[in-house]
């Protein structure tokens, strides 16, 4: 029986792997209910996904009390979830589906705080302004390192026999070298003068003791090496009312004099600072395994740790911690070293830090591009590379709007009357691609959905077609989903994740003005999904090169261009503002062309079929390129095109 009723509170699905014959549970999975134990948060009916029947009883026993899992296999999963890579946690009505680790943790926190608006605790995990770990991991490299490159380096680790020579892991040793930095936080102008002002008092008690009254001061007297500094104190003061009393209120004259630049830096407490975040929440289940899996043969290893281990015991002082842990079935100890000096892992040591060495490196040893584009495009000129668009297909395509709800209409919010005028010329162009693309029962995706105006659109003009909205924001996410709802649209889902965690089949990507690389990603997925895609590029000064993606992206430009040549040209592609003078608006849109050719180019060679076209009218936006690709390796199914009552194509 497929799992796919509505049900009365939100599903959360968490994966439970199968090896030898035994079922366990992977460490992206721990975390979610070392979180869930931690907050205590019964708001989720909870589910173990295996890919074969049956769920062993031990599986269920390392989870807390009262946490009370059912098994299921992957093709039991709702149709939206099985899309989606897990953790996932499914709504009431079986539309919206979060997915991804951070965005699930994240979501579990605020269910909690729902429930119990009182857990400060809770919602201090969420970090300053409440970001922490918000950013999506292929754009940041912290969230990249905290969600996926530690979990998956230290589950590597555990499938392989530990040996006394075994290697940290590169992700475990960026951490540390991480935990070495010094601490920046919101007005920390104070925490640095009370430190300040506590290291001359402890060097001051020390010149005393040392003058003949050692033994009998000793007691009274705080050593410079005593870890409980205002660092840990000021942690765990705003963990608990009261919890730590500050030594002091008021700093000398001599102390606040002190430059800003010659106070002492502050350590880390917690991973991303002073404050025991969603990221220790993490990062904590991950290392607990790596250091179970060390025990005793891999002492060189700690060694190389000193920070991590700082870390791991500092997170033990947190209250609800160790109830957690233990009711999770984590067993917290600080590993022992030896009596000698711990040494750090050099740089050298660090693969992350060799990567953006030798990143600046490359910065600084190239040339400096020196002028204006011209001489890029003459370059690319010269080598036979000019910009070029295709005619638009349905030029003079609009849709009834005066006849469609305002849920429909772009005119939500403090949207003026020219904006949304724009807006719907812009809609106009990417629904008339679309309908040469579409067919009855295709999936339509629109990827970096926003409030829904492309997604509810093509989900109202093609009612034969399934549309799923993928937004990382779920504030946005929630406002699309609340116009659905007004319209009475059933052809409709909605995912909150990162696109690399969408895995699900489709027939067509859509992207309105994805911003940099963002439009690169999602033609990306479509390439890897052999899908057909409509994109219109945004933000050409923000590409650069990333995780997965190199500029120039095809041959012909990178045996004509260097990286530094193409970002020029990135950045004057986004000169085409409309108070900018014409002949610079005319060099900013073929920069343009160059660069959506060269993207077009990268396709190509996966088998793709590709146009740039201009939208019209080209005032409907300064950004008005179009990217239309069309696989050629599939065959169009035999299905008659879908028929819009609306004015036909001139």
């Amino acid at each position: 029986m497929t799992h796919t009723e509505i049900n009365q509170q939100p599903c959360l699905y968490l994966e439970a792997l199968t090896h030898n014959e035994e079922s366990c549970l992977p460490l992206h999975t721990s975390i979610t209910i070392f979180l869930l134990s931690y907050c205590e948060c019964k708001s989720f009916k909870l589910f173990l996904v295996s890919s074969k029947p049956g769920c062993s009883e031990s599986l269920k026993s390392n989870l807390p009390v009262s946490l009370d899992a059912s098994c299921i296999q992957q093709q039991d999963l709702p149709q939206l979830v099985r899309g989606c890579r897990l953790p996932a946690a499914l709504d009431e009505r079986g539309r919206l589906c979060r997915a991804g680790l951070a965005v699930v943790l994240r979501h579990i926190i605020n269910k909690t705080l729902e429930a119990d608006p009182s857990r400060n605790d809770v919602l201090a995990l969420l970090g300053f302004k409440k970001t922490c770990l918000k950013a999506c991991a292929e754009v940041s490299k912290w969230t990249r390192l905290c969600e996926i490159s530690i979990p998956s380096d230290i589950e590597e680790h555990l499938k392989n026999p530990a040996s006394p020579c075994q290697q940290v892991p590169p992700s475990v040793l960026a951490l540390e070298q991480r935990l070495a930095e010094p601490v920046q936080v919101h007005n920390d102008d104070k925490l640095r003068r009370q430190k300040l002002q506590e290291q001359r008092w402890n060097e001051k008690n020390a010149s005393r003791v040392g003058k003949g009254n050692r033994d009998h001061e000793s007691g009274s007297g705080q050593s410079p090496e005593v870890c409980d500094g205002p660092d840990l104190r000021a942690a765990l003061a705003k963990l608990t009312v009261d919890a730590v009393p500050t030594l002091t209120t008021r700093k000398s004259s001599e102390i606040r004099k002190v430059k800003n630049t010659d106070l002492p830096s502050l350590e880390h407490v917690f991973a991303e600072g002073l404050y025991f975040t969603l990221t220790d929440v993490v990062l904590l289940p991950c290392i607990y395994q790596y250091l179970c899996s060390l025990r005793a043969r891999a002492e060189g290893a700690l060694q190389q740790l000193p920070n991590l281990l700082r870390w791991y015991s500092n997170i033990q002082e947190v209250p609800g911690v160790l109830r957690a842990a233990e009711a999770c079935g984590l067993v917290l100890s600080v590993p022992q070293l030896s009596t000698s000096s711990p040494s750090g892992p050099s740089e050298k040591d660090n693969p992350e830090s060799q990567v953006e060495q030798e990143e600046d490196q490359e910065m600084t040893t190239q040339p400096v591009f020196i002028g204006g584009p011209r001489p890029t495009m003459t370059k690319l000129k010269e080598n036979g590379i000019e910009a070029v668009f295709a005619p638009h297909p349905c030029p003079a395509f609009t849709l009834p709007w005066d006849e469609l709800s305002g849920a429909v209409n772009p005119t939500e919010g403090e949207m003026s009357d020219v904006r949304a005028v724009r807006k719907r010329q812009q809609l106009n162009n990417l629904v008339a691609m679309v309908i040469e693309l579409a067919r009855p029962g295709h999936i339509i995706v629109d990827f970096c959905s926003g409030t829904g105006h492309v997604g509810i659109l093509l989900a109202h003009t093609f009612p034969h077609c399934q549309v799923i909205l993928i937004e990382n924001k779920e504030e946005s996410l929630i406002r699309a989903q609340n116009r659905s709802f007004e319209l009475g649209l059933e052809n409709i889902n909605f995912i909150q994740a990162n696109l690399d965690y969408f895995t699900g089949s489709f027939h067509i990507g859509v992207a309105l003005h994805a911003c940099g690389v963002a439009t690169d990603m999602v033609m990306e997925h479509c390439i890897q999904a052999g899908a057909a895609f409509v994109i219109s590029p945004c933000c050409y000064g923000f590409i650069q090169n990333a995780i997965k993606f190199s500029f120039p992206k095809s041959k012909k430009f990178q045996e004509t261009l260097t990286y530094k040549e193409h970002m020029i040209l990135c950045r004057f592609a986004d000169q085409t503002a409309v108070q900018l003078p014409f002949e610079r608006r005319l060099i900013g849109k073929h920069c343009m062309g160059l660069v959506d050719l060269d993207r077009s180019w990268g396709a190509e060679t996966h088998g793709y079929s590709v146009q740039v076209i201009t939208m019209e009218p080209e005032s409907c936006s300064p950004k008005n390129n179009m990217l239309v690709g069309r696989p050629l390796q599939k065959p169009e199914q035999e299905v008659g095109a879908i028929h819009l009552e609306t004015p036909e194509c001139s």
